[in-house]
């Protein structure tokens, strides 16, 4: 009887709160995502809700000044097109639901309902920094073919001098995560000035490796002779580069260990059938 009270004053309490918040139906929301959705992979029922959800809880997130702007470069910097409230709202509606689960568990195991409240909170706070941990994602993608953008560029500037030409070119051959800077950046280098287009793709991706490259251009821009500039940067990007192949293989030795005892014992036991096999064959004549 517990149980049953338990899940009806949660069902009340859900549609209450819906009620509230003015969520919308589900049949209509679908409806909205359909008309407006740019891929052609389906989004799920839950998804769109918790969406629906965290647009109502957004009104009510206040947020100071200096946080506000500091998440908001951040959400720009990962290319999500969320404002600083809706990511915080959207984070705390994924979370609830695990500290919701608490509820009935006061009724089943009491001692379980602080371990799934902490939970929640800890789920709450990796939803939040999650916008960090794609920021460091997309960072390190474009890290890793810096390297071959500055050969580019060294090879380039032998005949030609054009910056806006050698980004524009390379955006072709890209990757997207730097496809899509260098695609922002020509833009603004059309509309504006040169070297302030390459001093905001500095400051959007943040990388130190991305400020050597900006400042070599910029000096490319300005009639600098960059010859050495460019091939000292070549040495030291690949150098950079067989550093991170180097850490990248160094997490693989985990796997290929585990497969290469797999396949040791695989050939032990090969040689050990064999081996008793040809022993107690022997024997049977001896004794025979």
């Amino acid at each position: 009887m517990q149980y049953i009270i338990a899940a009806l004053f949660g069902a009340g309490a859900f549609f209450i709160i819906c009620d509230l918040l003015r969520v919308p139906l589900l049949k209509t929301s679908k409806a909205a995502k359909n008309l407006v959705k740019r891929q052609n992979a389906k989004t799920s029922s839950l998804e769109i809700w918790m969406q629906d959800l965290a647009i109502s809880l957004a009104r009510f997130v206040r947020l100071n000044e200096y946080k506000r702007l500091q998440l908001e470069a951040d959400l720009q910097t990962a290319g999500m097109t969320v404002t600083p409230e809706l990511h915080i709202a959207s984070a705390a509606v994924r979370s609830v639901p695990i500290g919701l689960l608490a509820l009935p568990m006061l009724f089943i195991f009491p001692l379980f309902a602080p371990l799934l409240i902490a939970v929640a909170a800890a789920y709450y706070f990796k939803q939040v920094r999650s916008v960090q941990a794609k920021i460091q994602k997309k960072r390190d993608s474009i890290n890793y073919e810096l390297p071959r953008l500055v050969y580019t560029i060294d090879k380039t500037l032998i005949h030609n001098r054009d910056v806006l030409s050698m980004l524009e070119g390379y955006k072709e051959l890209a990757a997207p995560e730097l496809a899509s800077e260098l695609a922002v950046t020509v833009a603004d280098m059309r509309s504006g000035n040169y070297e302030s287009a390459l001093t905001r793709l500095e400051a959007r991706v943040g990388s130190s490796m991305l400020s050597d490259v900006t400042r070599g251009l910029i000096g490319v821009l300005r009639g600098d002779e960059t010859r050495l500039y460019w091939s000292a940067l070549t040495v030291k990007f690949s150098d950079i580069q067989q550093q991170l192949l180097k850490q990248q293989a160094q997490k693989v030795p985990g796997k290929v260990k585990r497969l290469s005892m797999c396949l040791l014992m695989c050939f032990v036991l090969t040689y050990l059938v064999v081996i008793i096999v040809e022993v107690t064959s022997k024997l049977g004549i001896l004794f025979g």
